[in-house]
């Protein structure tokens, strides 16, 4: 391994813990991932000995909180690859990131006849604000359709694009498939139609080194709890040019510039958008956990969680009456399998017996599982806190749930 695996689970406190006599294997990574110890002793101590509420007070407490808190968007603009911090703007997580964008660019710049393109392996967060919009605008709503491995197909999507188009909204990874998208040319030829592109970056986040100026894209959005951070937390990366010509998405304290009874005149971004007392401890979390990515270093996790995707997935594909679901040429460390013999949730509970965290269902991805057959598939997502051991154990408890049922 390219990483010191036993040393860094020894900073993971739940990775100790102990299952029906047995030591939990955690593979749910893409739902969510455990915090290291850092991460919990530093919001510990914040909240003990140096919380203040932010932007507000003249005191020493509060101007200490504000400056941790803005160093906290520095961090985040300097993991998407942006100078400018004001380009990032605090959310609950990726679902609020990308309802912001459709409530407030959406309802500006969407009208009837136009049209937003989503894809077919999209998670429902960035699937039903998208469908609600067009139904209020009397717009169009098309999807991207995918292959048999769970790659877009990308002449189709060429085909899609018109000058209607107003929005393409699209993930950087399949949270169901853990399919890579060509990113780049989805923005270059959304930009070439004068669309604007948001990306569902909740999976990328945690595992590949960003860079949104590179990529193109118009918007990105991330969630804390999907990369060693607290809950409650995540954000949204836009353009400035565009930010600043869209109307608050929630309005209230903080996010104003001036208010008489007569009338309210709005803050820049990001203030704009960020009504009210933000989730304070949270963010400094968020910002302690980029700290202890940044200190493992994107290139050795990519590596290592790559290396960890392609043994699961030798071994797997070895068991007969398993099918994987999602077998792009571009994947992140996610494997969905489907059990010709049981259904993932009677697989998820009996994989618990053995200590096994897996998640069985359609994952917040109803249209995909209707796109290859299946009702639900069992999903296993790994980190670069898995063990190669742990994928072993997956394989034996599967083999054993196989021959129970047949």
């Amino acid at each position: 391994p390219c990483i010191d695996v036993d040393k860094i689970r020894e900073e993971f406190p739940l990775l100790s813990q102990v299952i029906k006599g047995k030591p939990i294997i955690y593979l749910d990574n893409a739902a969510t991932t455990q915090k290291p110890r850092q991460v919990v002793e530093r919001v510990r101590r914040f909240d003990a000995e140096e919380y203040g509420t932010v932007r507000r007070g003249a005191y020493r407490l509060s101007e200490r909180s504000t400056r941790l808190y803005e160093e906290a968007r520095q961090k985040v603009a300097d993991l998407l690859g942006t100078p400018d911090k004001g380009e990032i703007i605090f959310t609950s997580g990726t679902t609020q990131s990308i309802n912001l964008v459709a409530y407030s660019f959406g309802r500006k710049f969407v009208g009837p006849g136009d049209e937003v393109i989503i894809s077919n392996i999209e998670h429902h967060a960035n699937t039903v604000p998208w469908q609600i919009l067009c139904e209020e605008k009397g717009a169009h709503l098309k999807v991207i359709p995918v292959n048999d491995q769970g790659e877009l197909e990308m002449q189709e999507y060429e085909k899609l694009l018109s000058d209607k188009t107003r929005l393409v909204a699209v993930n950087h990874i399949s949270n169901a498939l853990g399919t890579i998208n060509q990113i780049r040319e989805i923005v270059e030829k959304g930009h070439e139609a004068g669309a604007k592109v948001l990306i569902d970056g909740a999976q990328s986040t945690p595992h590949i080194k960003l860079d949104v100026k590179d990529l193109g894209c118009d918007f990105y959005t991330f969630s804390g709890h999907k990369m060693y951070g607290p809950s409650g937390i995540g954000g949204l990366y836009g353009r400035m040019e565009v930010l600043e010509t869209m109307p608050p998405y929630v309005t209230g304290g903080d996010m104003i510039q001036q208010v008489t009874l007569e009338k309210s005149t709005f803050l820049k971004p990001p203030g704009r958008f960020e009504a009210g007392t933000p989730p304070i401890s949270q963010v400094i979390g968020l910002g302690e956990a980029i700290d202890y990515i940044n200190g493992i270093g994107f290139d050795k996790i990519s590596k290592y969680e790559n290396d960890l995707l392609e043994y699961g997935t030798r071994l797997l594909q070895d068991i007969d009456g398993l099918r994987i679901i999602g077998t792009a040429r571009n994947k992140a460390s996610i494997i969905s399998f489907f059990l010709e013999s049981a259904h993932p949730h009677d697989v998820v509970t009996m994989l618990d017996q053995d200590g096994l965290a897996l998640r069985g269902g359609h994952h917040c991805a109803q249209p995909t599982m209707i796109r290859y057959g299946v009702p639900a598939t069992t999903r296993a997502s790994m980190s670069f806190y898995n063990k190669f051991e742990e994928l072993d154990a997956l394989a034996f408890s599967i083999r054993k749930i196989i021959k129970l049922f047949s």
